[in-house]
């Protein structure tokens, strides 16, 4: 490619993209600190019932803990 057709792709380019504003326009800071101080998300019950089945089948056969871990 000569200088002309770079110059001209160049000019191509710069029309077809829209400027790009590098600056925020607020701080995030502040919402980000909301956002964490907000209440933890609730443990639904139907995982605290299939932890329990979990529990409750590796004390009835100890056995299936290798096999657990190794689809882990």
């Amino acid at each position: 490619m000569n200088n002309k057709e770079d110059e001209k792709i160049q000019t191509l380019l710069k029309q077809a993209m829209a400027p790009v504003d590098r600056e925020l326009e607020r701080d995030l800071w502040p919402q980000m600190l909301r956002r964490l101080e907000q209440r933890a998300a609730a443990v639904p019950w139907f995982d605290w019932a299939l932890l329990a089945l979990l529990v409750v089948g590796l004390l009835i056969s100890p056995h299936t803990i290798p096999v657990l871990l190794y689809h882990l």
